[in-house]
């Protein structure tokens, strides 16, 4: 196994808690009003939750962060399992909320399966990926194994229904197998093969259709399922440059029903304005830009791949909940990593960025200090003692 060469990417790890430490302000700002009415006056109750969870994550990102990544070869297959064992699960016996059977709870930890098969595709993944580079441009014995993990994942997400999600891991598995010199010819194949099935699928429900409807039309029904993007955009317009001020957002006082999780993003815009939000997809394309960094220094396939992979997780759910925000792409329920409130997705998160972390370490990015001791001379060299 290989040794440590380096510390850890201080840019990502001070942006990873960055992004943690100011959740808990903006959580409790865009959270007060509605916790205080669903939780009979508590008005702490979300933000107390999302502390510990913030917690939580900060112990996962240094768990992950020392647990070498070269230990996911021998584990990432059963973690996958698990993971698709959780998902058919909650197809079964999951807990149905608004509409769709997304949750599992077990006691009093309720959370979503499809934010652990997320991170557990991705490590199975890079690891096939680097298993199988000698013969990676074969159908049969290398691009269709890894196909099957794939479309196993996705298909349960799908059958959840939850659209938005299977949607991104499937572009987000395709982004690794691209990296991981899949032959493009296969990738394009099964793309288009799949384009029309994805189609059919979107528009087969009448709330996804009115979602997509509501995207590109203001008239009639269609528009008042973009009701939260409007609000998102007011809230947004009305931050202007440098914010109204911390706790003085109007969007949350009910106008915003998901403004503590899916259109947190908003608030923050409203509250700390144009500035603040600057800020926060700054930190994002820090996270971004050094992950892929730490991916290209690092020393094998499997670093290289899982690298990758974290990275486009993290920094594409941020991206398209930011578009959605403004109003970009259709509403889709995907929360802000590491900012929106959440259960245990920002352990998963935090955990797989600890990962990353891990892997920096392995890098040359910080190498680490070494001091060669010299020898002291047993006697005096020659010519010493008449110079």
């Amino acid at each position: 196994m290989k040794q440590r060469t380096g510390h850890i990417d201080l840019w990502v790890f001070l942006s990873v808690l960055a992004l943690m430490m100011f959740s808990v302000g903006v959580v409790y700002s865009a959270s007060v009003s509605i916790s205080g009415i669903r939780h009979d006056g508590d008005f702490n109750y979300l933000v107390r939750n999302h502390t510990i969870r913030v917690i939580m994550g900060i112990a996962a990102l240094f768990i992950g962060m020392f647990v070498n990544y070269h230990f996911y070869r021998r584990i990432s297959k059963y973690l996958l399992i698990i993971a698709l064992l959780l998902l058919a699960y909650t197809l079964i016996g999951g807990t149905v909320v608004k509409g769709a059977q997304r949750w599992v709870s077990l006691g009093p930890v309720r959370f979503q399966p499809s934010e652990f098969a997320k991170f557990a595709l991705v490590i199975h993944l890079a690891v096939l990926l680097a298993a199988k580079q000698r013969y990676i441009h074969m159908f049969r014995d290398s691009f269709l194994p890894l196909l099957f993990w794939i479309m196993a994942v996705v298909g349960l997400v799908f059958l959840q229904p939850n659209f938005s999600t299977g949607a991104i891991l499937l572009g987000i598995s395709f982004m690794v197998l691209f990296v991981g010199r899949v032959k493009i010819m296969h990738l394009a194949g099964v793309a288009l093969a799949g384009i029309p099935v994805i189609f059919i699928y979107a528009v087969s429900a009448t709330y996804r259709w009115n979602r997509i409807m509501a995207h590109f039309t203001e008239d009639g029904g269609a528009a008042a399922g973009n009701y939260q993007v409007n609000q998102a955009i007011i809230g947004l317009g009305s931050g202007g440059i440098f914010g109204v001020g911390l706790g003085m957002s109007k969007q949350r006082e009910l106008f915003l029903p998901e403004s503590y999780t899916d259109f947190i993003f908003a608030i923050v815009g409203e509250e700390y304005g144009f500035i603040g939000a600057v800020i926060i997809l700054a930190l994002f394309t820090i996270i971004m830009v050094r992950g892929m960094k730490i991916a290209k220094r690092a020393t094998d396939d499997l670093g290289r791949f899982l690298a990758v992979g974290i990275t486009c997780t993290v920094t594409v759910y941020a991206i398209v909940n930011a578009m959605v925000t403004t109003g970009l792409v259709p509403t889709t329920g995907l929360p802000m990593p590491l900012l929106s409130y959440g259960g245990t997705t920002i352990i998963f998160t935090a955990y797989a960025l600890g990962v990353l972390l891990n892997i920096s370490m392995f890098t040359r990015i910080r190498p680490r200090d070494i001091v060669l001791k010299q020898e002291e001379p047993a006697g005096p060299r020659v010519g010493e003692l008449y110079q």
